[in-house]
C-alpha cells in the first residue's frame, strides 16, 4: 500500500511517516515538493506518486496571521483539499483530512458532537470548514477528522515547546484560563490513523472528532507541563503561573471559548477510547526530553 502524506515538515506529518511506515510504504511531501496554492502542482503530484491513500496534514496554522493573509490561508486550507479531493476521486481511492475544533463558535457547554451546527468565527476557522464542504461535495471515499490542542516533538512550535522556552526564561508566566479543550498529541493522533486506514470502507466514510480524552484549560495545560517537565529534570526558572482571561490577552483571531470534542463516534471504530491528555503529554515530553540531552 502507498500511502501519500502530506505536510511533512508540520508537527503531525513528522509524527506520520514514521507511525505509518508499518501500515505502507509512506511517501511525504512537504512544501518544496508539494506547492498547496497551485492546483496543478497538488493533480501532477498525486497522478506521478499513484498512491492507495492520501493522508492530507497540510495546512496553513497560523491562526492569528490568517486574519491578514485570507486568501492564502484560503487556497491552502480550503481549495487545495477540494482539488485533492478531486483526484482522489478520480483514482477511486480515500482520503482521510485533518479539521480543527475551530470550525465550531465555542459558545456549548458540553462535547461537540460531529453533526453539531458549524460557525466558525475566525478566518482560519472558515477556511477548514470550506475545506470540509469542498471534499464532502467531491469525494466519495473520504474520512475528516477533527481535532483541537495539537502538540507534538516534531514540527517548528507548539504550546509545550513555547512554555519550555519561557518557562526556562522566566519567574512567572500569566496563561489564558478561560478557553477550555482537551490537548492532543501528535503521536496519540498518528496511532488512529494507522488504525483508521486498514480499517477503511464505505461504512466508515464521514466526518469524526479525534482528540485525547480528558479535558483542561490553557492555564491547567501550563501547570501540568511544568510539573512534568520539573520531573523529567528540565531545567526551568518558573515559579509562579498566573491564571488570566481571553480579554486580558487579546489576539488578532477569536478563539473558540469551548472547544472540548465528543469522541465517541471514533471510540466506536477503533474499538478503543483515546488515551488521556497527560499520558500523551508524558510521553512527549519524555522523547523531547532524550533528544535535548
Amino acid at each position: 500500500m502507498r500511502i501519500l502524506v502530506t505536510g511533512i515538515a508540520g508537527q503531525l506529518g513528522n509524527e506520520l511517516q514514521q507511525t505509518l511506515a508499518p501500515v505502507g510504504e509512506v511517501i511525504g511531501v512537504g512544501r518544496e515538493k508539494l506547492d498547496l496554492t497551485l492546483p496543478d502542482a497538488i493533480r501532477q503530484v498525486i497522478n506521478e506518486v499513484k498512491p492507495d491513500v492520501v493522508v492530507n496534514s497540510a495546512a496553513y496554522t497560523a491562526v492569528d496571521k490568517a486574519e491578514s493573509e485570507p486568501e492564502l490561508a484560503e487556497k491552502i486550507n480550503a481549495i487545495a483539499p477540494g482539488i485533492i479531493a478531486q483526484e482522489c476521486q478520480k483514482l477511486g481511492i480515500p482520503l482521510i483530512h485533518i479539521s480543527t475544533d475551530y470550525v465550531f463558535d465555542g459558545s456549548q457547554s458540553h462535547p461537540y458532537q460531529e453533526s453539531d451546527a458549524t460557525n466558525a468565527i475566525s478566518v482560519y476557522g472558515k477556511s477548514k470548514l470550506e475545506g470540509e464542504i469542498a471534499i464532502q461535495k467531491t469525494c466519495d471515499n473520504y474520512i475528516i477528522l477533527r481535532t483541537a490542542w495539537v502538540y507534538g516533538v516534531g514540527g517548528k512550535g507548539n504550546f509545550v515547546k513555547t512554555m519550555l522556552r519561557l518557562g526556562a526564561q522566566r519567574e512567572e508566566i500569566r496563561v489564558v484560563a478561560d478557553q477550555i479543550g482537551s490537548p492532543t498529541c501528535t503521536a496519540d493522533l498518528a496511532s488512529a490513523i494507522a488504525q483508521l486506514i486498514p480499517r477503511f470502507t464505505p461504512e466508515i466514510v464521514g466526518i469524526y472528532n479525534y482528540t485525547n480524552s480528558g479535558v483542561a484549560s490553557w492555564y491547567d495545560f501550563a501547570v501540568t507541563i511544568f510539573e512534568e517537565a520539573k520531573q523529567l529534570g528540565w531545567d526551568l526558572k518558573v515559579q509562579r503561573t498566573i491564571p488570566i482571561t481571553t480579554a486580558e490577552y487579546p489576539t488578532p483571531a477569536r478563539r473558540p471559548a469551548y472547544s472540548v470534542l465528543s469522541c465517541a463516534k471514533i471510540s466506536a471504530v477503533l474499538g478503543t477510547y483515546p488515551p488521556h491528555w497527560r499520558q500523551g503529554l508524558r510521553k512527549m515530553l519524555a522523547e523531547l526530553y532524550t533528544l535535548s540531552l
